[in-house]
């Protein structure tokens, strides 16, 4: 069909909506003769969708995540997609949510490329009265706009009914993603459309989840390796040099000469990133990426071995693995939090002294007075255990419980008082003493949580080594103070 781009009335932008509406070709021809964009060498062309674009296109629906490898023109499609719904259906609010200021500035300068080139009647006819801003873009007459926000601001979409939520970079957002995504979504409309879109960072965190849930929540997966950019192709790389690895790559995906050479040419710069900057592999792009603190492959080797625990206690908080031996001398190492349904939990390990191996963990959250009473009753279950509270900040009210109300004197003292002091030089000692067991000796860790917090424990831009963005470590500090503990006195007989 031709359409008609001379009527710029609201009636003629409304009569190309419905077709655009029920016929995804349509909609797809409409896009490439209306749209525009910058392609690679600075040209203004169509909106021509490359295959990763077509693919999405073709399967889209009302809730969509997509998990794709670095510049492959998603969210310049999406972000297409909805700009034409915002001026062909009156009352459409369109959101989208970038991970940065710098990121959402971007997009918008597509989305403004894209109404600046709409056109003539219809940029002279019912989009003439047009209001745009640096975040937003009103049409008054059609009652629609379409806005552009940063993950970053808390109040991102609030007193709004959303039409189109695309919310990109997801696995990079600051904060608590999961929080904020939660925020978003309560406000979209029922009728509306969701596109969580990223590249991996980590198999930890909201992206992560969201991916790993989707079929829960009636989420279609969209998953774009880098070989569908037409674009990502190197030196061909002659058949005598290939690896037996290699040339089954190819075939498995059907691939060129050309295509491997990229991927060595990626290989090489980009080193162990590569497979997250440009994924293969839904599941491998994941595991592979993010800067953990510990040593990736050891917890990926543990966590498919480990199994469920002996015995369960306070809903599941508690999780016994070996119960107490007599004659046994146990460890029980506490990272206090401040109680209350938000934020940190109560991380309580228990190891035996002479194996070093697991028994016990909880993780909940508690106040002081609670945490004390917890930790009292585990460690007199195993055998009057000696009890190593981190007496940071929380744990000084802890241990004034335990030494108070609760009365447990067995209690491990350094630095001239009772429990555990981390700084800045003992913290580094000892989540590096956690990584040397994780790959030494992997079968004494019998927590799975113990484990997914060790795989989302990263290296920041700081500097600082912590849970990511929406992650806990409480339990990785409370099994690194009981490691430490446990060397400590098998090391000094005195103590003992």
């Amino acid at each position: 069909m031709e359409f008609d781009l001379e009527d710029g009335t609201r009636e003629g932008l409304v009569r190309l909506g419905v077709k655009f509406d029920r016929s995804r070709d349509t909609a797809l021809r409409l896009t490439e003769k209306v749209l525009k964009i910058r392609n690679r060498l600075g040209q203004s062309v169509g909106l021509v969708a490359n295959r990763a674009q077509r693919a999405y296109h073709e399967n889209a629906c009302r809730r969509n995540i997509v998990l794709k490898a670095r510049q492959m023109g998603v969210t310049t499609w999406i972000a297409g997609r909805f700009f034409l719904r915002t001026i062909l259906y009156p009352g459409t609010v369109t959101v989208q949510v970038a991970q940065t200021q710098e990121a959402a500035e971007q997009i918008f300068r597509i989305v403004h490329r894209f109404l600046d080139h709409l056109p003539v009647a219809w940029r002279e006819g019912v989009l003439k009265k047009v209001q745009k801003s640096a975040q937003r873009i009103v049409f008054p007459e059609l009652d629609s706009e379409y806005l552009v926000e940063t993950a970053g601001d808390r109040n991102a979409g609030r007193g709004l009914t959303i039409t189109n939520l695309h919310c990109t970079e997801v696995a990079r957002w600051p904060g608590d993603a999961a929080e904020i995504l939660g925020g978003l979504q309560a406000t979209l409309s029922p009728a509306g459309e969701l596109v969580l879109e990223s590249t991996p960072n980590g198999a930890s965190g909201c992206f992560w989840k969201e991916w790993q849930e989707a079929g829960k929540t009636n989420t279609v997966r969209h998953f774009f390796p880098w070989w569908l950019e037409e674009a990502y192709r190197g030196t061909p790389v002659e058949e005598a040099s290939m690896t037996e690895e290699e040339r089954q790559w190819m075939a498995k995906h059907r691939l060129s000469a050309e295509q491997l050479g990229y991927r060595r040419q990626m290989q090489q710069n980009f080193r162990g990133l590569a497979k997250q900057e440009y994924a293969e592999d839904a599941n491998e792009c994941f595991l592979a990426s993010g800067d953990c603190f510990f040593d990736r492959e050891s917890i990926r080797r543990r966590l498919s071995e480990v199994t469920g625990p002996l015995e369960t206690r306070r809903n599941g908080g508690l999780r016994i693995w070996l119960p107490p031996t007599r004659g046994n001398r146990y460890v029980v190492a506490v990272d206090p939090a401040g109680g209350g349904a938000g934020g940190d939990y109560s991380a309580v390990e228990v190891i035996d002294m002479e194996t070093g191996l697991q028994c016990a963990e909880l993780e909940e959250h508690l106040t002081t007075l609670e945490t004390a009473m917890a930790t009292v009753e585990l460690a007199r279950e195993y055998n009057g255990a000696l009890v190593a509270v981190e007496r940071n900040n929380h744990g000084s009210g802890v241990l004034a419980h335990l030494q108070g109300i609760c009365r447990y004197d067995r209690l491990y003292r350094n630095g001239g008082g009772e429990g555990f002091l981390t700084s800045t030089l003992t913290r580094h000692q000892i989540l590096s003493r956690l990584d040397a067991v994780l790959v030494e000796t992997p079968e004494s860790i019998q927590s799975e949580r113990l484990l997914l917090e060790c795989r989302s424990f990263v290296r920041h831009a700081d500097g600082q080594c912590r849970a990511q963005a929406g992650e806990h470590d409480d339990c990785v500090m409370a099994m690194a103070i009981a490691l430490a503990v446990r060397d400590e006195r098998l090391a000094d007989r005195s103590l003992q």
